[in-house]
């Protein structure tokens, strides 16, 4: 039997145009010959929904939604992921897989391991399922497992879903794994490095189908796959896009092929989650300030991939301390993607906040307020220019800034999405060279340049902060892999820079908590992935 592995990219609540997606490629997999299509978690309402699954007009939509999926399927079995409603104590709701064909329900799988950690809280919309699922078709027996199901063992949950199906009364010859699992750099890896062993262990050949799309800050990445028993690869469709992938039976033989996560899949990422998050949201167009450094250019670059250069608009914005050399390198670049490049010069608005406070400020000498005002004179600008055009505005500062609190609150923190917020900076400069391999789009000038954000005269970076590269292996260690002080020293950083980049991520925790949107690519984003409270005592 032919099985067909479909990768879909929902809106979340979108029932109408989920419906039809998910029959779209039904179309698609009976036309290629398959008896089986599969299709990721919570397909016909997206993932994660969030609160939306305590709105009672929401779930009475889905219900809808799947009562019309159900009645119009003919000719082809489905695995669907969808909700399923539940009465008694607990939580009113599971995360289910459906089994469905002929218009009819076959059996339903639900989720067992519900995660809570990181970016996940299904706990507070779920009931844990009991019991694992084995279906049987054309004379094979799979057991159908959701997302976290075959992800951690029993040092992780009480339950093991494995050991449940192991020990029930059919045992499966393949294993179907429907997920929704978001995408970090490196997570592909982990993924086949956690598949491979449950394939050993079980001695299974697994099927699994992932949602692609961005959703909020999130970013999924798709790779349905096939795996052997021996915890081979055999097949994978594309990343970062909407795909099918067929396979034979339980997926073929291995091939040897693993699954790469290098930069080239963070650009994919990065570029994918501007796209959906400005469709979905019902954006066309993008602005965002261009200074001539090495962040803005990224942000534009991965704008004008994800948007087309036609509907970006880049602006500089020189003061009095702004090099030509910035100026142009702006320039150049809006010229090498073919953007859209206005200028517009703030001296005379930075005349007119000095004359406004200056009866205030007289006598005291100028220092980052003034730095500062700069900055928001900018933000305003840009804020201007998308509201009178209908242009979201694109924030452009990293993730080694965002965690020390270099940058500015209402001034270049001013935007409807961060896009590179959970980028590093030393990742920046990596990404940079990746998207000039072929040719120069980011003007050489730009990447070579020491840092600076121009706000007086002379001004690097380095002068407030430690080397990028220093600092962000401490926010590396601190951060995503949850080292304490004492460790991170341990391995040869001094003490006092340790305590001074901790004691900053602490201190600016506050800018964060009304930062824009940032699109995660690490394994720990600043975001609802991670929690901690703006008023504390604690320290290290």
């Amino acid at each position: 039997m032919k099985i067909a592995l479909v990768q879909t990219n929902p809106v979340i609540g979108a029932f109408e145009r989920n419906v039809r997606q998910v029959t779209t490629w039904i179309d698609k997999a009976k036309q290629a010959g398959c008896g089986l299509a599969i299709f990721p978690e919570l397909t016909l309402c997206g993932y994660p929904p969030q609160d939306l699954l305590e709105r009672a007009a929401f779930l009475e939509a889905h219900d809808c939604a799947l009562a019309a999926l159900i009645e119009g399927l003919s000719g082809i079995t489905c695995v669907v992921g969808a909700l399923e409603r539940r009465e008694g104590p607990g939580k009113p709701l599971y995360n289910a897989a459906w089994v469905i064909e002929q218009g009819k329900v076959l059996c339903r799988a639900r989720k067992q391991l519900l995660p809570t950690y990181d970016v996940f809280d299904e706990t507070r919309y779920f009931e844990s399922g009991d019991a694992s699922t084995v279906f049987s078709l054309h004379g094979r027996h799979y057991g159908l497992t959701i997302g976290e199901d075959i992800w951690w063992g029993c040092d992780s949950y009480h339950a093991n879903p494995m050991a449940k199906m192991a020990a029930g009364p059919v045992a499966p010859d393949c294993l179907i794994n429907i997920s929704a699992s978001p995408y970090y750099h490196g997570k592909l890896q982990t993924r086949q490095q956690i598949f491979s062993q449950v394939c050993q262990q079980h001695k299974l050949s697994l099927l699994y189908a992932n949602q692609v799309g961005g959703q909020d800050g999130l970013i999924f990445d798709g790779h349905c796959l096939a795996m052997t028993p021996a915890g081979a690869l055999s097949k994978v469709a594309a990343g970062f896009a909407e795909d099918m992938l067929l396979v034979d039976g339980d997926g073929g033989g291995g091939s040897g092929k693993r699954l790469q996560d290098s930069l080239a899949c963070v650009e994919q990422a990065l570029v994918l989650g501007v796209r959906d998050y400005l469709h979905k949201t019902g954006h066309t167009k993008a602005v965002l300030g261009l200074s001539g450094g090495i962040d803005s250019a990224l942000t534009a670059v991965i704008a004008c991939k994800a948007l087309g250069p036609e509907n970006v608009l880049g602006v500089a914005m020189p003061s009095p301390y702004t090099s030509e050399r910035s100026i142009d390198d702006a320039r150049q670049l809006a010229l090498n993607l073919g953007c859209d490049f206005a200028i517009i010069e703030i001296a005379a608005a930075m005349d007119a906040y000095r004359t406004a406070l200056t009866p205030l400020f007289a006598g005291l000498a100028e220092d980052t307020t003034e730095q500062n005002i700069q900055a928001r004179i900018r933000g305003n600008l840009l804020m201007a220019v998308s509201n009178k055009f209908n242009r979201l505005l694109l924030s452009t500062g990293n993730k080694s800034e965002m965690a020390v609190g270099y940058c500015t609150l209402y001034g270049d923190m001013s935007g409807g999405l961060a896009v590179i917020a959970d980028v590093p900076k030393t990742m920046v400069y990596d990404l940079a060279r990746l998207i000039n391999r072929e040719r120069e789009i980011i003007p050489e000038s730009t990447i070579v340049r020491q840092p600076t954000a121009e706000l007086k005269p002379n001004q690097f970076d380095q002068d407030d902060l430690p080397p990028y590269a220093v600092l962000d292996g401490v926010l590396q260690a601190y951060l995503e892999d949850q080292k304490d002080v004492a460790d991170i020293v341990a391995g040869g950083v001094d003490v006092r820079l340790v305590r001074d980049i901790v004691r900053r991520i602490k201190l600016n925790e506050y800018k964060r908590k009304q930062a824009p949107l940032g699109i995660r690519v690490t394994s720990k984003a600043f975001g609802p992935g991670r929690r901690y409270p703006l008023v504390q005592g604690f320290g290290e």
